[in-house]
């Protein structure tokens, strides 16, 4: 992220319009293959499933009609008794209808499995074994279709005149090859037919594919105005929810990165005053002393120890400056190991026990069990210690400081409460920013580099804790700090 003419840059120039065309035009190449596939596939699917249907049932028809014919020749084979006498000029007659009509064969074959009448006239006296053959003799009339060689084959039994004897066998085989030409004209025609609907499926895709996708290239060139300094924000698309979704995030994006450069704007426009400041002090010390002539000693040690000081402050600025840098490393290693809490406030008690006493503040400490957790020592220290010094400097003379510390199973909480003069509610949500002053000429006054607060809270939020603030103006201001007591990270 970088900023031109005061304006909030994203991505360099035609960048990210790209990416989001090239996008955009993967999402239109899926829409028009689910469209397509959604279409066609059910179409195919239909398309062998009536081929499939139409042979099955011609062949269905065309076998029952071969069987009946056969039944009705087998009754007369009987009644002429064919199978001891062959010279039925009306059963041969039938035969050879049956033959031509069906374009197929027939042979008569006895009990002994003998052909004794072929149509065709190649097998009569030979010996047929077959398993339609033998089942048929058992009493089971068999029917076969052979796809690959286009033919149907029947048998029939032959029952003795007033028995139900087997004599003989009926067999007839009848070609197939008008029901292969039905199917292959039936075939072409859908072939025709899908291929059609596919050209017509592709464009409505495409149209479909295009409907979808055009509220995307909008939404891609408000971004690339945005990008390129033009708009403040993409303009809402209500054409599809997601469209909308879309434009709406990216909105809440843009204003967060917004706020967030405004805010760098803001903390870097507080570093140059916070830095000047010092500076011009210097500047107007050094001054006076280079203009004056004979100046006396006493006039020159205190300019020279207010130069000190304010050396001294811009010494602070910069060192809380490299500390909040260092904290605001997502990189940075935390040293984290197992710390007596109790002893650690003690410490820091001790420690800033001297500016308590300057200003008569009794400060008192509350354990009410120990505590050993997995922290930082030397974050959480700086932590709790901008918070106790806080509460010190901002407080009334013989005012009180309570510092406590509990813990439950999870965690471990720091209270830090003060007699002090108190936060606006207006100025609690700011504080924890950086260089956010609530009485800047009492602030200076007291000293600090107004950075103390967002230190604290950096050190805290590392150790995926968290810290707020209850205060009422001009009655004091309390501090609560939970930290997990096992540190985890992320």
């Amino acid at each position: 992220m970088c900023t031109r003419s005061g304006e909030l840059v994203i991505i360099s120039r035609g960048k990210l319009h790209s990416k989001i065309k090239d996008k955009i035009k993967s999402l239109r190449f899926y829409v028009i293959v689910m469209i397509m596939c959604a279409a066609i596939l059910p179409g195919a699917v239909a398309y062998f499933g009536v081929i499939k249907a139409y042979e099955a049932r011609a062949v269905s028809l065309q076998t029952a009609e071969i069987q009946n014919q056969c039944t009705i020749l087998c009754d007369q084979l009987a009644s002429y008794h064919y199978l001891e006498e062959r010279s039925s000029e009306v059963i041969n007659a039938g035969l050879t209808q049956m033959t031509n009509i069906y374009n197929g064969r027939v042979m008569i074959i006895n009990s002994d499995l003998e052909v004794i009448k072929d149509t065709y006239a190649l097998d009569e006296g030979k010996t047929i074994v077959s398993e339609n053959v033998v089942r048929c003799m058992q009493g089971t009339s068999t029917n076969y279709y052979d796809k690959e060689n286009h033919y149907i084959e029947v048998t029939s039994p032959i029952t003795e005149s007033g028995s139900d004897k087997i004599a003989g066998i009926m067999l007839a085989s009848v070609s197939t090859d008008t029901i292969e030409d039905s199917l292959e004209i039936l075939s072409s025609r859908g072939k025709v037919i899908l291929g059609t609907m596919l050209m017509l499926v592709l464009a409505l895709a495409f149209l479909v594919a295009d409907l979808l996708v055009r509220p995307l290239h909008k939404i891609a060139s408000e971004i690339e105005g945005v990008t390129e300094g033009y708009a403040d924000e993409v303009a809402r698309v209500d054409r599809f929810t997601e469209t909308r979704q879309i434009s709406d995030a990216f909105n809440k994006t843009l204003a967060r990165l917004k706020r967030i450069d405004d805010s760098r704007e803001e903390f870097v426009s507080n570093v140059s005053h916070e830095l000047k400041t010092p500076l011009a002090s210097m500047k107007v010390l050094a001054d006076s002393l280079v203009t004056q002539e004979n100046v006396p000693v006493e006039l020159y040690q205190e300019f020279m120890e207010d130069i000190a000081k304010e050396i001294d402050r811009e010494n602070d600025i910069i060192m809380d400056l490299l500390t909040l840098v260092k904290m605001d490393k997502r990189s940075q290693d935390i040293n984290v190991r197992q710390v007596q809490v109790n002893e650690m406030l003690e410490l820091i008690l001790k420690r800033l026990k001297p500016i308590a006493e300057k200003k008569n503040v009794e400060v008192v400490l509350e354990s009410f069990r120990p505590v050993t957790a997995e922290i930082d020592e030397v974050k959480m220290t700086l932590a709790i210690s901008n918070l106790v010094e806080n509460a010190i400097k901002y407080n009334h003379a013989d005012g009180w400081v309570h510092v406590s510390l509990n813990a439950d199973h999870k965690f471990f909480y720091i209270k830090v409460s003060d007699s002090g003069i108190g936060i606006p509610e207006e100025d609690q949500a700011h504080i924890f920013e950086r260089f956010y002053r609530v009485d800047k000429s009492h602030s200076r006054e007291i000293g600090g580099t107004g950075l103390g607060l967002a230190i604290a809270r950096n050190a805290v939020i590392m150790h995926r804790g968290s810290i707020k603030v209850y205060s009422t103006h001009g009655e004091g201001t309390t501090f609560t700090v939970r930290v997990p007591l096992i540190y985890v990270t992320s």
